[in-house]
């Protein structure tokens, strides 16, 4: 990986690398089913060295996007995919994000996979200070999608819309699962951006042997 610079993922309109999910509550009348977890056992671990330890997984960098008239974003790296069929997603958003309830009250929100020429922008929709409202989107072109009004950040690697299925408890967090109703993507494209270890860092694809 090629570091491109450090950046806690921590702030108010971050969110957590991992999350447990208990008690599901059903959205737009979608039943789901509820999921249990148990209390971890063992010594209790400072907050900050729980971080550190999350942080040594690496995964991928998005912005997500919820709101037509007034929109918001905010940067979030526990995104993934959870269902081909139907085709489901989730991503975890603290519930003291502004992000949180924008999501809940339209029901709907986009997902931009951002590439290593986009480091930019996920410090930017990181930042706490950053300005809100159009200008919060001021820094790069985007397009309202085509389903559900969220802004698609120009130039990502691929995006999704989703219908918000359902919402799961995750302790400081809210699990929030997605029908995809539209996607799309850049062929062939490999230049990822990646967050590891409090920074974002470049995917290098010759440092990958193997290929399929």
């Amino acid at each position: 990986m090629i570091p491109l610079g450090q950046l806690s993922l921590g702030g108010p309109d971050a969110v957590s690398v991992n999350a447990v999910s208990v008690n599901a509550v059903s959205v737009n009348a979608v039943s789901v089913d509820t999921v249990s977890a148990s209390t971890a056992t063992g010594p209790s671990r400072d907050r900050d060295e729980l971080r550190a330890v999350f942080g040594r997984f690496a995964t991928g960098v998005t912005i997500v996007t919820a709101g037509r008239t007034h929109p918001h974003g905010m940067t979030a790296n526990s995104f993934t995919s959870v269902s081909l069929t139907p085709p489901l997603v989730l991503v975890c958003v603290r519930r003291e994000a502004a992000m949180h309830d924008v999501i809940l009250d339209h029901g709907a929100y986009a997902v931009s996979v951002l590439s290593a020429r986009q480091g930019h922008l996920a410090r930017h929709f990181a930042n706490r200070a950053r300005p809100r409202g159009g200008l919060e989107f001021a820094v790069a072109e985007s397009t309202p999608g085509r389903r559900t009004g969220a802004p698609i950040m120009a130039g990502s690697l691929a995006w999704f819309e989703c219908r918000l299925a359902a919402v799961y408890d995750g302790g400081d967090h809210s699990i929030f699962l997605g029908e995809v109703l539209d996607l799309g993507r850049v062929p062939d494209a490999d230049d990822a951006l990646l967050f590891y270890g409090g920074g974002f860092h470049g995917l290098a694809p010759e440092a990958v042997p193997y290929r399929r």
